[in-house]
């Protein structure tokens, strides 16, 4: 009678598949130490064979040896050439990491733009504080673009930069001209042979 997978027990790391779990079982069934220690070395072996890419870390043979002790289900008794995980160090939550969150005044925006103005505000006039203003305000000026797509008008974005700058940035619409975004609809490909 057949063996299906759905009927077989579940695999620890269904990545070295059925073949190699069945080595790992019959490896912990082994009677004799010695014998048992040189059955895993030749599993590890095996594992090393079958993910070469995993030789481009540093601690690649500590994982094979950690991937061979959760195949056992930690029941393989060896001489383990490292400290292999713990079963109940396996499945342990991470530290939780407390974010703080900050208000931003326009979303869309974001909070790096404000951080951007701020910086800019700190600037002493000219050119380079200049270029920069203008580097931003454009930059925002795609931001509102992105989401509307719709004609941005230059003064409203001069506001919103004066707003976040409190003050600082004063940029005069008669003076000063932002780039015009249009969206560029992506080819289509013709799937109609020409005739000859």
């Amino acid at each position: 009678m057949l063996n299906y997978n759905t009927q077989l027990k579940k695999l620890a790391l269904p990545e070295y598949g059925r073949n190699v779990q069945q080595m790992v079982d019959h490896c912990c069934e082994i009677e004799d130490r010695e014998e048992r220690n040189r059955c895993a070395y030749t599993i590890i072996q095996m594992m090393d064979n079958m993910f070469v890419e995993l030789h481009e870390e540093s601690d690649y043979k500590h994982k094979l040896w950690d991937h061979l002790a959760i195949m056992s289900d930690f029941k393989l008794d060896i001489d383990y050439p490292y400290d292999v995980v713990k079963e109940e160090n396996l499945n342990t939550k991470p530290v939780r990491i407390d974010y703080k969150l900050e208000p931003i005044a326009f979303r869309h925006y974001g909070k790096i733009i404000e951080r951007m103005i701020e910086r800019a505000s700190e600037y002493e006039d000219g050119p380079e504080r200049e270029a920069l203003v203008m580097l931003i305000a454009n930059h925002m000026k795609k931001l509102i673009y992105q989401i509307s797509n719709e004609d941005v008008d230059d003064a409203k974005i001069f506001k919103d930069l004066s707003y976040y700058s409190h003050g600082k940035i004063n940029l005069d619409p008669a003076t000063h001209v932002l780039h015009e975004f249009k969206v560029v609809q992506a080819p289509q490909n013709s799937k109609k042979k020409k005739k000859k």
